[in-house]
């Protein structure tokens, strides 16, 4: 049998292996509902699997489904640790939790989206100050989100992003894109202007859940990024930070930093990991998130504007709105054994190298 049995083909079969598989293995479980329903009226919840002593200083965190329909992957990779085994090689002192689905009406619903069209990765900004501008997302705002979806929409606003890259170059027209706005709420990318349920969920998690703990490692799964199959390590934290000099230690080389250029993505306004240090004051967290790629990134950001369209302008049951919900589906989840395989050898080193980062002499004296 091959690793791909780990992987769920929704959110509901994912939910369900999920919670058989942790009480399996032992972890206690706990369920945050959450407030919608799935497409068909289900119920949506967070859910969540503890492995150790309750009052462990060092836990090792995954998180999936930050990115609702990127939720396939990092759902594999935590039944997986849990059904092969490798759950049990927790050292002495340290717990592992897994939590699953952080934006569970994004995984139903097959979008990357939280229930108010919030990018639940730039939902963290400061909100009792003016949120951050982005003059170029204000500029092609139309071109991205016309209210019309067909070849010749797509021709047309194509053309205006390549204008764009020519005047402007290509990483500035990711950070227009991508980096976060918080100005059009029917937007892709858009931030929010109040924290989501899911941004509350995640602070309580860390609050409460992990009051004991003194160093978190957080491994938070994500897909639809850089080379199909790669699982690139990607460190939000500022250069100078001792976050940052953590994951240099722990990972040696093979880590990358938006601030420093060394990344498929570019520096994102209101991450999560702002957040996780929020509400866990007394720790160090050690975050990265693990992005494996899928698609080349243009195919991928169109299924992201295609999907925009549908939920503002034309009906997810009908032949073109199945139609893009499947390109989406395979933007950011190749069901396909291979892309499993690599998913799942990443993610394990990954996870192993947290694990020995976290008992290192490094995790006591570096920050």
């Amino acid at each position: 049998m091959t690793v791909a049995r780990y992987f769920s083909q929704d959110y509901f079969e994912a939910r369900r292996r999920f919670a058989e598989a942790g009480e399996r293995a032992g972890a206690e479980l706990a369920s945050h509902r959450h407030p919608g329903f799935g497409p068909d009226g289900e119920t949506l919840s967070t859910d969540v699997a503890w492995l150790g002593p309750r009052d462990a200083e060092r836990v090792l965190v995954s998180i999936s489904g930050t990115h609702g329909a990127e939720g396939f992957c990092g759902s594999g990779v935590q039944l997986g640790w849990f059904e092969s085994g490798l759950a049990g090689e927790l050292p002495d002192g340290v717990a592992y939790m897994a939590i699953h689905a952080i934006n569970p009406h994004g995984f139903a619903w097959l979008r990357r989206v939280t229930e108010d069209n919030v990018d639940l990765n730039r939902n963290f900004a400061d909100f009792s100050a003016p949120l951050p501008p982005n003059a170029g997302y204000e500029e092609l705002a139309e071109a991205l989100c016309p209210p019309t979806w067909d070849d010749a929409t797509i021709t047309a606003t194509r053309d205006v992003l390549v204008a764009y890259v020519e005047a402007h170059g290509r990483a500035a027209l990711q950070a227009a894109v991508s980096g976060g706005q918080y100005s059009h709420p029917d937007g892709i990318f858009f931030g929010g202007q109040t924290p989501t349920w899911s941004h509350k969920t995640l602070k309580t998690l860390f609050s409460e859940d992990l009051a004991a703990a003194r160093q978190i490692a957080v491994i938070d799964y994500h897909t639809g990024l850089g080379p199909r199959g790669h699982g690139e390590r990607i460190c939000a934290a500022d250069p100078q930070s001792p976050g940052l000099a953590r994951v240099e230690a722990w990972y040696g080389d093979d880590h990358t930093c938006p601030a420093l250029g060394t990344s498929s993505s570019t520096e994102i306004r209101g991450h999560n990991v702002i957040g996780m240090e929020a509400a866990a004051p007394q720790a160090e967290v050690t975050a990265i998130a693990l992005e494996y790629g899928t698609l080349p990134t243009e195919e991928v950001k169109l299924a992201l504007r295609a999907d925009n369209w549908l939920h503002l302008y034309g009906a997810v049951n009908s032949a073109k709105g199945r139609a893009i919900k499947a390109q989406i589906r395979e933007a950011f989840y190749q069901d396909a054994d291979d892309w499993k395989q690599m998913v799942w050898d990443r993610a394990v080193e990954t996870q192993r190298l947290a694990l020995a980062g976290l008992t290192s002499k490094e995790s006591e004296t570096v920050g």
